[in-house]
Order: structure tokens, then sequence, then C-alpha cells
């Protein structure tokens, strides 16, 4: 990846509906030769899809809380990561290294639909210890993976 690569990707990180032509004209490159590096990323997996990124507060969801989990076996663990792969309300699930197994990004309507899929979570087999924080406020909430 070269440093035109890398500028379609920031202006698309940035507006991922700019069209070709306004694309070809921020990255110094003809039309087609910008179709054709862009056409280049989405089939080799760089790009893994276009998307819409919402304000949670504007779709009704007030809350958001991180939570770590931590299961007694490894497979425990598995099939609560097929089972997060189903809540809606869970919007990143990691397995990571440390004191816990899997960290949570829950983003919901309010305490009582927070209390509700905590209950929900806790009912997994073989769960042993939660640690659970509300989010008061969003400091940085960069979509981006490349940096201006």
């Amino acid at each position: 990846m070269d440093k035109t690569d890398k500028a379609i990707l920031k202006n698309l990180q940035k507006n991922a509906r700019m069209t070709i032509s306004d694309l070809s004209v921020a990255i110094s490159l003809s039309m087609p030769a910008a179709s054709e590096r862009l056409r280049k990323l989405e089939t080799s997996g760089v790009i893994k899809q276009y998307t819409v990124v919402l304000d949670p507060e504007k779709i009704n969801k007030h809350l958001t809380a991180l939570m770590f989990l931590r299961f007694d076996n490894t497979a425990n663990g598995e099939n609560f990561a097929e089972y997060a792969s189903d809540e809606s309300e869970i919007n990143e699930c990691y397995y990571i290294t440390g004191e816990y197994d899997y960290y949570l990004k829950i983003i919901t309507e309010d305490a009582r639909t927070l209390k509700s899929l905590l209950s929900r979570i806790k009912n997994n087999p073989g769960l042993v210890k939660t640690s659970n924080v509300v989010v008061l406020s969003n400091i940085i909430d960069n979509v981006s993976v490349l940096s201006d």
C-alpha cells in the first residue's frame, strides 16, 4: 500500500459517499486510475464494507457501558462469543488477554435495558466474573483506522 492508496482510504473514511470524480481530484489522479485503485482496495479486502455511522442519542440509545467477562474454560467462552453475536446491543466484543477473557461495548437505551441485557449475559454457562462500567462521556470515538 502506497501513499496514494492511503490517501484514497483517508478520503473515504471521511466520506464514503464521495464520487470517483471528487476522489480523483482529492488524490490528483485521473478518474480511471482512481477507480482502478479503489477497485483493487475493495477486491483485496482492505475495504471490508461501506457503512453509515449513527449517532446513538438520535436513535434513543442514551447509555454506553463497558463490560469485562471471565469464563471458567475456553469452551464456555467460545459459546459466549456465539451468543454475543446475536445480541444487538453488544456493539463490540473482543477476546482479550489479562484478568478477563472478553471485553464488550454495549450501547443501549437506558439503565432498565442495560439491566435486562446484563441479566441475560450473566446467565451464560461458565461465567465466573464480570466487571461493568457506565460511560459518562465520550472523549474520542474515532471509527477511522488511518489518521491524518
